[in-house]
């Protein structure tokens, strides 16, 4: 049985790896974009504290 079903089981778990990459790209996308947005407030921020003075 699992001679004749090797390619298919090889297939499964590499389409499994691709899924489980893509979505770690994703998350790690997601919180990189949340980290950009942070610093732009941060640096507008500051930029009106010097404006201020």
């Amino acid at each position: 049985m699992l001679q004749k079903n090797w390619k298919k089981i090889g297939m499964l778990i590499l389409i499994i790896a691709c899924i489980f990459n893509i979505m770690g790209k994703l998350v790690n996308k997601l919180s990189l974009n949340k980290e950009m947005l942070y610093s732009a407030q941060y640096m507008q921020e500051q930029q009106n504290e010097q404006n201020k003075k």
